[in-house]
């Protein structure tokens, strides 16, 4: 009897979302994300007021606590699986970050032209921990135009870190940053590279 041929395996891959508070990291997961995202979102109060400043991003409501976490998985050219955990922005749960990138293959630093000096503590992070990372720039409606070159400037990155526009909002945008940043980690380390081949 003729067997049918067996699901080819995935190379799971966990990525970290990371940048400030309100950049859309939790959109970011929640539009590409394979099955429904695991969000810890509360509702913001006037309590919050004064450690989370919503100057520029009035209309935020939520907030995420803990952390979000999505998958995806990808078939060309091989089976990948990626596991995007995305981290809270507030400094407050900054010590937090330690835990939730144990074990990761890399990172997006997602920020807002608005307000971009919010998500430079992530790129901080990262480049201390010698983690791979890309840094997207997420369009908000009535943002300020910056180019690249800017925003590379504001950031003080290698030239290495891959830098890019995207739409947290849009799956295929998404993809380009996640691609990007797996190409970038394999580049990067070549240990990353012999995790993917294992």
């Amino acid at each position: 009897m003729k067997q049918s041929p067996q699901p080819a395996e995935r190379n799971a891959l966990k990525l970290v979302i990371a940048g400030g508070f309100g950049v859309g990291k939790t959109t970011l997961i929640g539009s590409i994300s394979d099955i429904a995202p695991l969000k810890t979102e509360e509702r913001l109060t006037t309590q919050s007021a004064a450690t989370d400043s919503l100057q520029g991003i009035e209309v935020k409501t939520t907030t995420t606590v803990a952390f979000d976490f999505g998958r995806v998985g990808w078939d060309v050219p091989d089976p990948l699986e990626l596991y995007l955990f995305g981290a809270p922005g507030q400094p407050r749960f900054w010590d937090f970050w330690h835990t939730l990138t144990e074990g990761a293959f890399g990172a997006v630093v997602l920020a807002d032209t608005r307000r971009l000096a919010s998500s430079f503590p992530a790129a901080d992070f990262f480049e201390q921990l010698g983690m791979p990372f890309v840094i997207a720039i997420n369009r908000f409606t009535g943002a300020a135009p910056r180019t690249l070159a800017e925003i590379r400037d504001a950031f003080d990155v290698d030239t290495d870190v891959p830098l890019m526009f995207c739409d947290a909002r849009n799956a295929d945008s998404v993809a380009s940053v996640l691609l990007t940043l797996v190409q970038h980690a394999v580049a990067s380390a070549p240990a990353n590279s012999a995790r993917l081949d294992a």
